[in-house]
């Protein structure tokens, strides 16, 4: 009978088994290997029975969290009770299930240094029983990762607006010239005695300055970080928060979340996901004048992701569905948008080599559908699994 290619025959002079490796190892002085290795790790690695006792742990371990006797105490000591209540539930939970439980982003204090710790919780068994019999914890500090992380997505978000930069300072320099001259003109008219022509070029000056700051409020909105960047979320998640976010927004309106991708899409960086969601919704809303039906849709066509948003609205002219994105083009009425918004969300859906695109609904409304390749290249993919 053939030999599977991925066993090798035990008769093979060149794959010892662990009976032979062991004692190759205790002959050579490296009966403590494992031991050593894991001490030398630069992430924290703690054992401990199932009432929680800690059997073992490395240096690493003492250096991330203040350790205790047991290991549920140890991380109550540095983390915030209101929200990490009960590690002794969490962890106990996790070696009465049987499954790894994995606790991202958890801030830990220890010797007056805040840290920002990944911990994996693994349930250890017994090799003969299979019976629980503890855990281990891997401990890894990834406050510097995340500091990095958070530069470069607000890098991508400040690029995203360095790219109008030119066309704003031009936008702004239109009524700020205005209010000028209107503020030159009112001080002549109230020196010759014509308050009412006064007040008309001052009413004028202020409508220049609401402009303006209608602008600045635009892109600071899109500047300031709204959703954690290191975040990883399952594109449901991303799209419910956004909705739930603008929540005052949509108050009358009717939100459908449909989802149907035929496979499992994997976690994206939700930062900018975040945002341009946000700005859609928005949109759809003030397009409905605050009551109407808006419809997302999620769909993985081949190796893309889709995310549509489709709203009851009024629709656009067809021939704006692309100037639509252009910086300070809207079709909002009464001063209320500044055309900044798409301008803006287009900018950071590209850099992840994505699509967005406005069509008019056949019955009435517009669609914006937002498209994201999917391949395993794709710089919003997961990479930490």
């Amino acid at each position: 009978m053939s030999q599977s290619k991925h066993q090798p025959p035990e008769s093979s002079p060149h794959t010892p088994n662990s009976a032979q490796a062991a004692a190759t190892a205790e002959k050579l002085g490296f009966a403590d290997l494992g031991e050593s290795i894991i001490e030398s790790l630069s992430i924290g690695v703690v054992a401990f029975d199932d009432q929680l006792k800690i059997i073992q742990f490395n240096t690493q371990a003492s250096n991330l969290i203040t350790l205790t006797e047991h290991i549920d105490e140890s991380l109550s000591k540095g983390t915030d009770a209101k929200i990490w209540s009960n590690w002794t539930e969490l962890l106990k939970s996790a070696i009465a299930t049987g499954k790894k439980s994995e606790f991202e982003s958890v801030r830990y204090t220890i010797d007056n240094k805040k840290k920002l710790l990944h911990i994996l919780c693994t349930p250890l068994t017994d090799t003969h029983s299979h019976k629980p019999i503890g855990g281990a914890l891997v401990i890894e500090d990834v406050t510097a990762k995340v500091d990095i992380e958070n530069q470069l997505v607000q890098a991508e978000r400040l690029a995203a607006i360095g790219k109008v930069a030119g066309k704003v300072a031009h936008e702004l320099n239109n009524p700020m010239d205005g209010i000028l001259r209107y503020i030159n003109l009112a001080m002549r008219m109230i020196d010759g005695s014509n308050p009412e022509k006064a007040k008309e070029y001052i009413q004028q000056s202020h409508a220049g300055l609401i402009r303006m700051v209608q602008i600045i409020s635009e892109l600071l909105e899109f500047s300031r970080s709204t959703y954690s960047a290191f975040e990883y979320a399952p594109i449901d998640k991303i799209v419910a928060d956004a909705v739930k976010a603008m929540q005052s927004r949509i108050d009358r309106v009717k939100v459908h979340i449909a989802h149907d991708c035929v496979r499992q899409v994997p976690k994206l960086r939700s930062n900018s996901l975040f945002q341009v969601f946000c700005n859609l919704i928005k949109n759809a809303a003030d397009a409905m004048e605050g009551t109407g039906e808006l419809i997302i849709t999620v769909t993985c066509p081949e190796e893309i992701l889709c995310i549509k948003f489709a709203d009851t609205g009024p629709g656009f002219a067809p021939e704006n569905s692309d100037a639509i994105f252009e910086p300070f083009f809207t079709t909002k009425t009464d001063g209320r948008g500044t055309g900044l918004g798409l301008a803006i969300c287009k900018d950071l859906i590209e850099k992840y080599d994505g699509r967005i695109v406005a069509e008019n609904a056949p019955g009435g409304g517009g669609i914006f559908t937002v498209n994201l390749p999917l391949d395993e290249t794709s710089s919003l993919v997961e990479q930490r699994q």
